[in-house]
């Protein structure tokens, strides 16, 4: 095990419980009524949160059951980035063969899809469960990416597009929402690894698209058909068919369990209890906690009742749907605080990355002045800075939850072993890595020979995925699992907000014709570095440090 959290380490007490250090008003998501107790959730979810936690950690542990999760939302988050990718990638083949007015218009109908997707799927994974989101994104995003590789026409292609946006948005708010609460603390760290999955999902991208674009695609828009540029809408069939094998897995071989927080908001403790039963008996463990047990750390009973059906929950949420999920995130002046950071990091970050890669295969093919590059040179250069962009996420693992010992005559007072004190952590990572990620894009704009342009990329590509590795992870950890959903909502669908604003600048800063200066072609680069500058600063600012620390 990598990091123990049996240790009396930042508020976690031997028997893995939560010390209550920051105490906050609730609003409790079952009843609706308020009472005081911390991170914006009901004191009767809190105890019984706890309690989860304690037997996940202690009796549960980390099995088949997660590995095999960990390796599902993972796909979900290769989905997401494979997409994004996969459009960035046939932006040239799309300009000579279709000739739009702007063909950036093409990411624009992306992030419209993704916006109304991570806000439609996170909302409803509050409302209705995260199961039903889980279960069918990616269905969506299959259908319409084999689709689009069809399309006759730049028009039908942006509307396809947008639709698989819609399926595909929903992944990064669910999924992690679904492993984080299915996972003990002490595993807590993999959530952060999980971005490797969003590193893989480029990669993966640009193998296919290497072959398959390099090969059957027209050099320039002179006399470029249909027929001599198959080479993007194979790699859409492609990357379609891929997604649909990730959603068969999910729905059809993975029996997955419906989150039992989720269940516990909902006041249905006997079906939280059956999902714990099934995890550990999937992980070759048996579960002592009984329902009483259950029920009694918080002070009530609660009726069984009779299970609801599917329509019958959606309905009834729908029916009282209020902002009861939006209220508590800033319930407090300190949640308030970290919440309006939080969504504003996600803002500025959703900006600040597609306006490099959104339009990298095109900084690939027009930064370079001493030499011209062949497409298959340009997406061989991306393969490259794909695969730099692993470790990335690997190092922000190791880093979130690293710890050193004290040794000083106090410590060593208070404690024969010395008092173990964080010098990573969630907020620091963060910080450094997306502060290192505005660094060099600005030296990126500096660079024309192929070597520069490919090293610069490749260190941005490392550093950003660090930077979104532990940002994957602090967003869920931050948001307590009644309103986890509608958090990473929130977050999620702003990102993509800002993100449509990306193609626009695009599209101011760059000319049409190709006589733009090297300043002007570098303004869309300039913007995204000063906002990873800017976010660096935002990120030490924020209160609250999830490191060390169950989720609730």
């Amino acid at each position: 095990m990598l990091f123990d959290s049996v240790k009396n380490i930042d508020g976690i007490q031997s028997s893995g419980e939560f010390k209550n250090e920051d105490s906050l008003s609730r609003v409790d998501p079952v009843s609706g009524g308020t009472q005081e107790s911390k991170e914006g959730v009901s004191a009767v979810y809190e105890a019984k949160s706890q309690l989860i936690n304690e037997y996940l950690q202690t009796e549960i542990g980390f099995g088949r059951y997660q590995w095999q999760l960990f390796v599902l939302t993972g796909l979900g988050w290769a989905a997401d980035d494979i997409w994004l990718q996969g459009v960035a990638i046939i932006l040239p083949q799309i300009e000579n063969e279709l000739r739009p007015v702007r063909v950036e218009y093409a990411t624009m109908a992306l992030y419209a899809g993704l916006i109304l997707g991570a806000s439609t799927w996170g909302v409803l994974a509050d409302l209705i469960g995260r199961r039903l989101s889980f279960n069918i994104t990616l269905f969506i995003a299959g259908v319409f990416g084999i689709a689009a590789g069809g399309a006759n026409n730049f028009t039908t292609l942006a509307a396809l597009i947008a639709c698989l946006g819609f399926g595909v948005g929903g992944n990064l708010p669910v999924d992690g929402a679904i492993f984080l609460e299915n996972i003990p603390q002490s595993h807590q760290w993999l959530l952060t690894l999980l971005s490797v999955w969003w590193a893989l999902g480029q990669l993966l991208a640009s193998l296919i698209a290497w072959p398959l674009i390099g090969n059957f695609s027209c050099a320039s828009a002179t006399d470029c058909t249909r027929a001599d540029n198959m080479g993007w809408r194979y790699n859409f069939y492609t990357l379609g068919a891929i997604t649909f094998l990730m959603w068969f897995l999910r729905y059809f071989v993975f029996n997955l369990q419906e989150s039992p927080k989720y269940l516990l908001a909902k006041g249905r403790d006997e079906d939280a209890l059956k999902v714990l039963e099934h995890i550990a008996r999937v992980n070759g463990k048996v579960l002592s906690l009984t329902l009483d047990q259950l029920q009694t750390v918080s002070g009530e009973k609660r009726a069984t009742g009779v299970p609801m059906s599917n329509l019958q929950i959606i309905k009834q949420s729908f029916s009282s749907f209020t902002l009861s999920h939006v209220k508590p995130l800033f319930s407090t002046r300190r949640l308030a605080i970290n919440t309006s950071i939080t969504i504003a990091l996600w803002g500025l970050i959703g900006l600040a990355y597609p306006l490099f890669n959104g339009f990298i295969t095109l900084y690939l093919t027009t930064h370079i002045s001493d030499a011209s590059s062949s497409v298959s040179t340009t997406y061989r250069n991306y393969v490259i800075i794909s695969i730099l962009g692993i470790p990335g996420s690997v190092i922000a693992c190791l880093v979130v939850d690293w710890y050193r010992k004290d040794h000083s005559e106090k410590s060593m007072r208070d404690n024969r072993s010395g008092r173990r004190f964080m010098i990573g952590g969630r907020k620091l990572t963060m910080a450094v890595s997306t502060a290192l990620t505005g660094i060099f894009l600005f030296l990126f704009t500096t660079s024309t020979k192929e070597a520069d342009v490919l090293a610069y990329s490749c260190v941005t590509s490392l550093t950003q995925n660090a930077m979104y590795g532990v940002l994957y992870a602090y967003t869920p950890e931050v948001f307590p699992a009644p309103h986890r959903g509608t958090g990473d909502a929130l977050c999620s669908a702003f990102n993509r907000m800002t993100g449509i604003l990306a193609p626009a600048i695009k599209i101011v800063t760059t000319p049409v014709s190709g006589g733009a200066s090297q300043t002007t072609a570098n303004g869309p680069i300039f913007v995204a570095a000063s906002l990873f500058l800017v976010s660096a600063i935002l990120m030490l600012l924020l209160p609250i440090e999830t490191a060390g620390k169950a989720a609730l």
